[in-house]
């Protein structure tokens, strides 16, 4: 007996020590793109990826830019920004997979967007996007389907489809944040028969219109409440997207995702949306600022240049009234610069000093007009920095 107990010590002993094969084998990870088979009933934690969703509303390329409606020409340049600074946009079906933890995307990804359902969706943006090869998403509230005007078709919708669009719901109403408090103060079955017929009827509209299945809803004007989500659950919607910013992360609870809302007239949530911190492996990513200057700029916004030592200007002649001292300058990794102004020109320069470390260089002018107590808005613009050619002998010099 004392022997058997010694031999099942020491084989105790041997396995703690060399565990069978199987126990040391691992699974090689999936590239991006690639499908994650797994066992697990939940979701894998959070694998470091961020995924950044744009959020539009209305185009145009006449009407002047304004929070829901940005300049075409803008939109275009944001959409060569994302190639320029290597940002995958992922369909809507590749988010799903990845939230769900079935299928693995890059380290840091962006989605599109485009809300309510305007015409101009088909006519200023559809065609940039086909250009690019770039999937987004309409989000629709049925009311403005076919709505006549400038609201989107049937036709027009169906199109796009077949052309990297998928559907998402947008309500039956598009309900502003007083509509459905109005509702709510009806009492509890009156509000549950109002938010039936919001998300339920949009969902089953849309299905039968574009033979889509509708599983993600866009909160009309980003207000939501707790008592949505059962109702949510109910119609079978899984994701809920929300207008309050911010990037998405595997974990993130489903009815109330992120979006960065992006304004005609201002480029700050297109800033911090292709803004990301090192992750993975992956050096960090300084957002880009697209716009059009009032002025006259070199290098020119959104434009790659090899120097890293670059001559940056800006004509200012067309400014009326121009008080010459109270220009400043601001460059991204050096602060406030000693430029030069040439009162004769207009033109304000600085040639950078110090090698451009970041692949973003980053530019903010601004000034003061007489008689006012207070500078202009600045004038901000950005360009890259061809790292590959910049390292170059000679680059730079």
């Amino acid at each position: 007996m004392m022997h058997r107990r010694t031999f099942l010590f020491l084989s105790a002993l041997l396995l703690l020590a060399c565990p069978p094969a199987f126990t040391q084998e691992r699974p090689s990870s999936p590239k991006p793109g690639e499908a994650l088979h797994t066992g697990e009933q939940h979701p894998p934690k959070d694998d470091g990826t961020r995924v950044s969703v744009l959020g539009y509303h209305e185009f145009s390329s006449s009407l002047a830019p304004s929070q829901m409606r940005i300049r075409t020409a803008t939109f275009k340049k944001q959409m060569e920004a994302l190639k320029s600074l290597r940002l995958p946009v992922i369909s809507l079906q590749d988010f799903l997979e990845w939230k769900k933890g079935t299928k693995f995307i890059p380290p840091r990804a962006v989605m599109i967007t485009i809300d309510d359902g305007w015409k101009s969706v088909y006519t200023e943006a559809f065609p940039i996007l086909k250009e690019n090869k770039f999937p987004f998403t309409v989000y629709l509230y049925k009311n403005y389907v076919d709505g006549g005007g400038r609201a989107l078709t049937t036709s027009m919708i169906r199109e796009m489809q077949e052309h990297g669009c998928t559907i998402g719901s947008h309500s039956v109403s598009h309900p502003f944040p007083g509509t459905v408090k109005h509702h709510a103060r009806k009492g509890e079955a009156a509000y549950l028969k109002f938010l039936r017929r919001e998300f339920g009827d949009s969902k089953r509209f849309l299905e039968e219109r574009f033979g889509q299945p509708i599983t993600t809803y866009a909160y009309p004007g980003g207000y939501f409440t707790e008592a949505m989500y059962p109702v949510a659950a109910e119609c079978d919607y899984e994701y809920l997207f929300t207008v309050l910013p911010g990037k998405i992360r595997r974990g993130l609870d489903n009815r109330r995702l992120p979006r960065y809302i992006i304004h005609g007239n201002s480029d700050l949530h297109f800033e911090q949306a292709t803004t990301f911190k090192a992750l993975r492996g992956a050096e960090a990513l300084t957002g880009v600022v697209v716009q059009t200057t009032p002025h006259p700029v070199k290098p020119e916004p959104g434009s790659r240049i090899e120097s890293r030592l670059p001559l940056i200007t800006a004509d200012l002649s067309g400014v009326e009234n121009l008080k010459p001292d109270s220009v400043v300058m601001r460059v991204s990794g050096f602060g406030k610069v000693d430029h030069e102004y040439d009162p004769a020109s207009g033109q304000v320069s600085w040639t950078v000093d110090r090698r451009l470390r970041h692949r973003v260089c980053e530019i903010n002018v601004q000034w003061q007009i007489a008689g006012r107590t207070k500078r202009e808005a600045p004038m901000r613009w950005s360009f890259l920095i061809e790292r590959e050619a910049a390292y170059q002998v000679g680059a730079g010099e």
